[in-house]
């Protein structure tokens, strides 16, 4: 495992922050690290990145133990915290420069590293601005580009993507793709779980500071599954056809939605002739009638409780 914790666990007084936490991701991993505000996400991120010490319990980055082997650790991981700090006076280029020379990086390596990233990063044309007058976008990209001035192993993101305007979130995620082509592995906390469910090759959804789930987005769905909704527009008396599916054996319950007759069935079928056996008898037309589809978002709501501390 390239990233591991075993029972790691932060209080804070009577607050338990991470409570006898398990993760275990596997080299070349985009791994989603998903839950509300509050749950724990920033405090594993920040124990991960040497920032912060457990309570107790372990964590492994690389096969180094946080703590006690933290100066091997951080050559070896890229941390974009969720903020970007103030460096009104420096623009891109010294900007990169600067954190390059951190890492011992000199003379003509450094300044092709730092083209190599811009570039990457799509930052190029961008090399003599200040730091101050970039968008918030920009800025997320810049942070990124930062940490693979070394060539990490592991990139550890908090929350990325918050705040960005819809193209900005675009970027950043196909900037991310490239990187995990590139064989980075990266564990990302974030709260925009559809972008999430297309980039991950796993999740692991966390709540008050203990991990409820962790696998593949496609086995969270499964888990997620409890019945089969249908979604079923007809050009007729919308109030009479509900009547009569509501009568249908296996439908739990009926509801009108802008238009869409929305049906509860019990189980998880894909056989609605049923329906539309019913509706036609009935003499009820029938413009489209398709399955509701589960994603990462149903899935979070439908495995969490709500809970925050």
């Amino acid at each position: 495992m390239i990233v591991q914790t075993i029972n790691l666990t932060k209080r804070y007084g009577k607050l338990v922050a991470l409570n006898n936490l398990h993760l275990n991701i596997e080299e070349g991993e985009c791994f989603g690290y998903i839950g509300p505000n509050g749950a724990g996400k920033t405090t594993t991120l920040r124990i991960l990145a040497t920032l912060l010490q457990p309570t107790w319990g372990e964590a492994r980055v690389c096969g180094h133990v946080v703590g006690y082997e933290s100066r091997k650790i951080r050559p070896l991981i890229g941390y974009v915290p969720d903020f970007f700090g103030a460096y009104e006076d420096m623009v891109v280029q010294e900007y990169l420069e600067f954190f390059a020379s951190a890492y011992d990086i000199t003379g003509k390596k450094r300044s092709q590293i730092v083209g190599d990233v811009l570039e990457l990063t799509d930052l190029s044309f961008k090399h003599d601005a200040l730091v101050d007058s970039l968008s918030r976008g920009m800025k997320q990209r810049l942070s990124i580009a930062r940490v693979l001035l070394h060539d990490p192993k592991v990139l550890l993101l908090d929350e990325p993507a918050s705040g960005l305007d819809p193209r900005a979130r675009i970027e950043i995620r196909e900037l991310l793709k490239e990187l995990h082509r590139m064989g980075k592995t990266i564990l990302i906390s974030s709260h925009i779980l559809p972008e999430l469910a297309d980039l991950c090759t796993s999740i692991g959804i966390i709540e008050q500071g203990e991990l409820i789930y962790q696998g593949s987005v496609s086995d969270a769905l499964r888990r997620a599954r409890v019945g089969t909704i249908v979604h079923i527009v007809t050009p007729d008396d919308q109030a009479r056809a509900q009547g009569v599916l509501e009568k249908l054996p296996g439908v739990r319950q009926v509801e009108t939605r802008n238009g869409t007759l929305i049906v509860d069935l019990e189980g998880d079928t894909n056989d609605f002739s049923f329906i539309a056996n019913a509706m036609l008898s009935n003499k009820l037309r029938i413009n489209e009638i398709k399955q509701e589809d589960v994603n990462l978002e149903t899935a979070f709501m439908r495995l969490t409780k709500g809970i925050v501390q």
